[in-house]
């Protein structure tokens, strides 16, 4: 299943990130959404329902073997990560949607996800009970997802100073962590994961561009404001790579189902990137006719909610 420092580490840095998120989330954050109820049903609709057909049809298409097929499904079954909200910031989304959609799709992935992994694993892996989340494994992931979180909006609520003076410390001990332990993970699999990079590096890096525009179109054709629809973009599109991973090795057992999303968290930074630039230069930069439209600029936010 992979060495102490996968099995141990990784969940431990998915922790520290969870709480790191619980640090800067406050009831607001769920409230908020009613402010912009279109595009946030728009950006679940796309997250929950479009983004798994398309992974589907992806899979199917590229013809993965069966397990790493799973693994492309836990991937795009996974919400959007806390990177979303640093990519929305540096080209002007609306990251106050963005930490409301990512509080809002952390509570759901803890039913959607192991329901849509059991469905594809009963598609692509059948009679294979002992590879589902069975029942303590869904607790499991709620354990791994949602306490963390909690936790961190309790210590917030408990002690809202201390929560703005230790955000900054946990996202920079989250991210050394998850370094470690991902370069960690990569050096005692680094066999495997060669082996099928080449496999992987097409269609990760084709699923991000599609959720990434997808995210940004749907949203504009449907009349969502600029700063919302880079929001929802990098909220859909930016899939919590390392959530995947810990769910495959740790609450699965299969350090090959991981590695679909360990090549996308790689290959999803630059892919991200070139995105965000691309939309910034064609379409018009949000400012005060997304304030007057409804938009919340990434300005708005309260001393206490960070950027990124």
């Amino acid at each position: 299943m992979g060495s102490a420092l996968t099995t141990i580490g990784l969940p431990v840095a998915l922790g520290i990130i969870m709480f790191g998120l619980g640090l800067s989330l406050t009831p607001g954050d769920f409230a908020r959404v009613a402010k912009h109820p279109k595009a946030v049903i728009i950006a679940l609709v796309c997250q929950l329902l479009v983004l798994p057909a398309l992974c589907l049809g992806l899979v199917l298409v590229f013809q993965l073997p069966p397990v790493l097929a799973v693994g492309m499904m836990l991937l795009a079954a996974s919400p959007g990560g806390t990177t979303a909200n640093l990519y929305s910031h540096l080209f002007r989304g609306d990251v106050a949607l963005n930490i409301s959609l990512t509080a809002i799709n952390s509570v759901l992935a803890v039913f959607t996800l192991p329901l849509i992994t059991n469905l594809a694993i009963t598609y692509f892996l059948p009679g294979d009970d002992g590879l589902g989340l069975q029942l303590a494994k869904v607790v499991e992931v709620f354990a791994i997802v949602l306490l963390p979180v909690a936790i961190g909006m309790l210590v917030r609520w408990w002690r809202p100073g201390f929560a703005d003076r230790m955000d900054k410390p946990v996202r920079i001990a989250s991210v050394v962590i998850l370094v470690v332990v991902i370069a960690g993970a990569i050096a005692s699999n680094l066999e495997l994961l060669l082996e099928n990079f080449g496999s992987l590096a097409a269609i990760t890096v084709l699923f991000c561009v599609l959720s990434l525009t997808i995210g940004y179109l749907v949203p504009r054709l449907l009349r969502v404001g600029p700063a919302q629809s880079i929001a929802s973009s990098f909220e859909i599109g930016i899939h919590n790579a390392t959530l995947a991973i810990v769910i495959a090795q740790t609450v699965i057992g299969s350090v090959e189902m991981s590695l679909p999303a360990a090549v996308y968290g790689v290959l999803m930074f630059f892919v991200a990137l070139a995105f965000g630039f691309l939309i910034r230069r064609r379409g018009p930069a949000p400012g005060r006719a997304d304030v007057a439209a409804g938009g919340v600029p990434a300005e708005s936010r309260s001393a206490g909610e960070p950027a990124s």
